[in-house]
């Protein structure tokens, strides 16, 4: 087997497991920060997952399921959310590209 076809034929299983990811995870809607945080005032009982992530620079991602959908946000700052909701902070958020 050739390197082309080597090359081609991981490029087609990274792209195989990159929807099978996307599959496994549903619709990720990204919203603003603002938005996030107005959607999570309307929700009766809303679960946020955070997470502050440290690479070339800090910033913040919350993740949050509302009506069937995953919202997702990322801020340079933290977000101020209301007291009452259930928060469970972790370690990584990943979303397929």
């Amino acid at each position: 087997m050739s390197n082309a076809a080597i090359a081609a034929t991981g490029g087609a299983g990274a792209a195989a497991a990159i929807m099978q990811a996307i599959k496994a995870s549903g619709a990720i809607v990204r919203i603003e920060p603002a938005d996030f945080t107005n959607l999570v005032e309307k929700a009766e009982d809303p679960l946020v997952v955070c997470c502050e992530s440290r690479f070339i620079f800090t910033s913040y991602q919350y993740l949050m399921g509302y009506k069937g959908l995953v919202f997702f946000t990322k801020s340079p700052t933290p977000l101020v959310l209301p007291q009452r909701i259930e928060t469970i902070n972790c370690k990584k958020i990943w979303i397929p590209a």
